[in-house]
């Protein structure tokens, strides 16, 4: 069934600090932050004012159904503010500040237990949007928007990613050992909220008592396989993973549903499980806190709001100064200025490295080796790509050099001799058409009256 992709690395993982540690439930602190945006589209509007009394589960934020989901309360407490605050994503954002009672007391009526039996399909994506529930693999895309694609493109096969081919993160891992029934019950359910008659979990092969766990969990459904690959970065990516366990092509330009697919993450899975049968909203996470600054790595489950601080000091505090922070994976991650910021949905990691193992690499020409073109698995020309982007030939890149295919995955800088900042210069670019096209457009506007 495996179909291997172009190019990929194998970086040092780093997965053995955190992969033997059993998750532990972080206690609660005095102050929550929690960002009105933290999902791919719009901000929510708050529904609650500076003051009000607030109980876990409760509802805080909402906005339009087609581009934004809820914001739930992730402790009962008071209302301190709504003001813009520091964001690990966007840098700032508008955000509820959370003063905890210390009671931790659910809102009446918030948990309901239901049997997914009685549900159709619109009620259970009703239930997940409801519920807050996005992509927990970091893109954050609403996830009842997934589950509906256009008519026209009928989807056969979920896809269930469960390779967590980051290094250092293990917080899928440990989902997946930790709460299997509860991924193939969120399995079942997303199969019946988008019509697919199949399933299929890729693990990569460094995970073998995961695997064999979920085959175990998954062995009463015959719709359900479990497919073992090759641990080879980035395995994860969505074209990669359904290249690997379908051998369907995701052309340029393409989405996973253009060829029957949708691709969710096994962390996805559980906070489907959680809405769908219990009514839970997404108001907490795993979250793997690691890299060589920490004291004492762990897998924690944290609230949402949650500052990196406090996670930190959860886990021992700092061991030595750490001149990086990253929030996800130190391929893909986004990097932090200090460990003021609140813990989101989208955050799988929070990653402290000292400086001698960071490293300072010194943007430099390229040698036109062709490294970059050999590892990157979506067969682009890197290379090109940076230097465009330096020149300040951004169409060029978008129109001739596929531009937007590009995944900013890393292998490219993580192979380049010459320690170029390659996802840099493409990230660079995309902003840089993406502002032309918005300016393009207003002047149109204008020049129409």
């Amino acid at each position: 069934m495996f179909k291997a992709f172009f190019g990929g690395i194998h970086p040092d993982d780093g997965k053995k600090y955190t992969q033997k540690k059993v998750v532990e439930d972080m206690p609660l602190v005095g102050r929550y932050c929690v960002p009105l945006k933290q999902h791919i589209g719009e901000a929510c509007v708050p529904m609650v004012s500076k003051g009000a009394v607030v109980k876990k589960g409760q509802c805080m934020a909402n906005g339009d159904k087609n581009r934004s989901v809820p914001i739930h309360a992730p402790v009962s407490g008071v209302i301190a503010d709504i003001c813009s605050c520091r964001d690990p994503v966007t840098g700032m954002s508008k955000s509820i500040i959370i003063d905890s009672d210390g009671k931790d007391e659910w809102l009446e009526g918030r948990l309901i237990f239901r049997d997914n039996n009685d549900l159709d399909a619109a009620s259970i994506i009703d239930i997940i949007r409801e519920c807050g529930v996005v992509g927990m693999g970091g893109a954050a895309f609403p996830t009842h928007k997934k589950l509906l694609p256009p008519a026209n493109k009928p989807v056969d096969l979920l896809v269930v990613n469960g390779a967590e081919c980051e290094p250092y993160l293990t917080s899928d891992y440990r989902v997946m050992l930790e709460c299997p029934e509860d991924v193939v019950s969120g399995c079942l359910i997303a199969m019946k909220a988008v019509y697919a008659k199949y399933c299929r979990i890729g693990i990569e092969d460094n995970k073998k008592d995961a695997i064999a766990l979920m085959q175990k969990y998954a062995a009463g459904y015959k719709n359900i396989t479990i497919v073992p690959l090759p641990s080879v970065y980035p395995q994860g990516g969505e074209k990669m993973l359904v290249k690997a366990i379908s051998n369907r092509e995701v052309s340029s330009g393409k989405l996973p549903m253009d060829v029957g697919c949708v691709v969710l993450n096994v962390s996805t899975m559980k906070a489907i499980a959680d809405a769908v049968e219990k009514n839970i909203p997404l108001i907490e996470r795993i979250v793997t806190v690691s890299g060589s600054s920490i004291t004492c790595p762990k897998n924690i489950r944290a609230r949402i709001g949650t500052g990196f601080n406090d996670a930190i000091a959860f886990c021992g505090g700092l061991k030595r100064p750490a001149s990086t922070i990253i929030m996800g994976g130190p391929m893909m991650g986004i990097a932090q200025t200090d460990t003021g910021v609140p813990i989101v949905k989208a955050c799988s990691g929070i990653l402290a490295f000292s400086e001698q193992d960071a490293g300072s690499a010194v943007d430099r020409p390229c040698i036109r080796c062709g490294r970059c073109m050999d590892a990157c698995p979506m067969r682009l020309r890197p290379n090109m790509l940076s230097m465009l982007s330096e020149r300040n030939k951004y169409k060029t890149a978008l129109l001739e050099y596929d531009l937007l295919d590009c995944i900013e995955c890393g292998c490219c800088a993580y192979v380049c001799p010459a320690k170029r900042n390659i996802v840099q210069h493409v990230r660079k670019a995309k902003a840089q058409n993406t502002m032309n096209k918005k300016r393009k457009k207003l002047e149109i506007n204008e020049q129409r009256g």
